[in-house]
């Protein structure tokens, strides 16, 4: 489930009716108040949730809005990382594709990094027709390495129509149309156990220190405050981008993205040490973190009755698909924004892009149909998924939380850009036991080695970045 993202910046107060903008940017304002006003919306839900996610939703019949051609004979292969219900989920989408072309399409389940998968494809002689590529990196990677094809004129024509104008640029490589982002989340969120807040008299946090202190409370009643999934180094990553992008602001972000400064930085001793004061705490994190995948670390915040694993879990909008159907999405688990460090809380959002690998009429219709809001409707009603395409329509989402969540990314328009990591190539920030997602880990296991972990990741970057 690993996610690209881009970030969006806002101040946000539960204790004040508005969003205040970032004073220092004022083209941003836009975004910054649809982010704003997701942050006051999630704080508000409750009872008008319209159910779980993954399990109710919008019924009425997918509109027919886009043109395919008649495919029959034609079989096509589709890669992507994606496992249980986000794979299974999808699979509708295609079921959709070959009721109205007559092609067959198969799902190959693909390994992280999936453009190591993919290259060992290539090499065979077997690579799938498209592959769903989870950082703007692979795809260039792809581009240069010569494995994917542009997009043809069907898919601009869809592309041009749905998406704005930011969201078809991070598909390009050197002015051409490679990808098509299918798939999108907001990653700045914490979710969070309603029965243990209220059991033990909690209370959501607006700032660093305010989380701190919900922490400490949660403690205090008996309760493990967070769980993290450190089995996978991107949950890792999304803690750190949060944190940093809140705590440095958004210039130095950028410099770090593009390795312009270095990971020995003062800024991110300033980010590793204030992660440190979460991590490194003597029983604030559940037990067994590094072993512990994304999924499991959502379920056991939901699952124990009042005395779950853990309170609370900094995770993104796709979380919902491994909330427990027994736990009501806006009463049971509720959300808020992952709290500001510094003067303005982040908001990470990502997605991932269908790339063309093998160039053929059947690979650029199946690509034109992602590109389409009647695949990405099929997809919304089944919870646990966001579309950056604004022609979706926003009651297609199966829940009062999802339809805020993307009401505010459409809302955002152009005004995002992609996470540190999702920039970085891959070897430093997308590979599993390498690069910033090991030294993350290791840096869990020991919160006190902040320079040490400076180090390593400056000397990892070094060599990921070509010095």
């Amino acid at each position: 489930m690993r996610m690209t993202s881009s970030t969006i910046r806002t101040r946000w107060s539960p204790k004040r009716d508005k969003a205040t903008p970032h004073h220092r940017r004022a083209a941003k304002a836009a975004a910054a108040v649809a982010a704003g006003a997701l942050a006051l919306s999630l704080t508000a839900c409750g009872g008008d949730d319209d159910g779980n996610s993954g399990t109710q939703g919008n019924t009425e019949e997918t509109a027919n809005n886009v043109t395919l051609p008649k495919l029959d004979g034609t079989s096509l292969e589709i890669a992507a990382v994606w496992t249980g219900a986000e794979q299974a989920n999808f699979k509708k989408v295609l079921a959709e594709f070959e009721k109205r072309t007559g092609a067959k399409v198969t799902f190959v389940p693909a390994q992280d990094p999936i453009i190591n998968f993919i290259g060992s494809k290539v090499a065979g002689g077997q690579p799938p027709d498209i592959a769903m590529l989870p950082q703007p990196g692979a795809i260039k990677q792809a581009v240069d390495r010569g494995w994917a094809k542009a997009l043809g004129a069907d898919a601009l024509k869809e592309l041009g129509e749905n998406y704005s104008q930011g969201w078809q640029d991070i598909g390009k490589v050197g002015g051409k149309q490679y990808g098509v982002y299918y798939k999108a989340a907001n990653k700045s969120l914490i979710w969070y156990n309603n029965q243990v807040f209220e059991n033990a008299g909690a209370s959501e946090p607006e700032t660093w220190p305010d989380l701190l202190k919900t922490a400490q409370t949660v403690y205090d009643s008996g309760v493990t405050p967070f769980s993290v999934g450190g089995a996978e180094g991107w949950t890792l990553t999304d803690w750190f981008e949060n944190v940093y992008l809140s705590q440095a602001g958004p210039e130095k972000y950028d410099q770090l993205a593009k390795h312009e400064i270095k990971w020995t930085d003062p800024s991110v001793k300033d980010a590793l040490t204030t992660l440190a004061q979460v991590w490194g705490k003597a029983d604030y994190v559940a037990t067994g973190a590094l072993q512990t995948d994304f999924p499991a670390s959502v379920t056991q915040v939901f699952t124990g009755g009042d005395q779950p694993k853990a309170a609370m879990v900094a995770a993104g909008d796709f979380a919902q698909v491994n909330i427990p159907t027994t736990m009501k999405v806006g009463t049971d688990a509720k959300v808020f924004p992952f709290p500001a460090v510094g003067d303005n809380g982040p908001v990470v959002s990502g997605g991932d892009a269908a790339v063309i690998l093998q160039d053929s009429k059947g690979a650029q219709a199946l690509a034109t149909w992602l590109a389409s809001p009647d695949a990405a409707q099929i997809q919304a009603k089944l919870g646990g998924y966001l579309s950056p395409n604004k022609n979706v329509p926003n009651s297609a989402y199966p829940n009062a939380v999802q339809q805020r969540i993307a009401k505010a990314l459409i809302d955002a328009g152009d005004d995002f850009r992609f996470d540190m990591s999702d920039q970085a190539p891959q070897a430093f920030g997308g590979t599993p036991g390498k690069g910033e997602w090991k030294i993350l880990q290791d840096f869990l296991k020991n919160p006190k080695d902040v320079a040490g972990t400076q180090a390593k990741l400056e000397a990892e970057a070094a060599a990921a970045y070509g010095g």
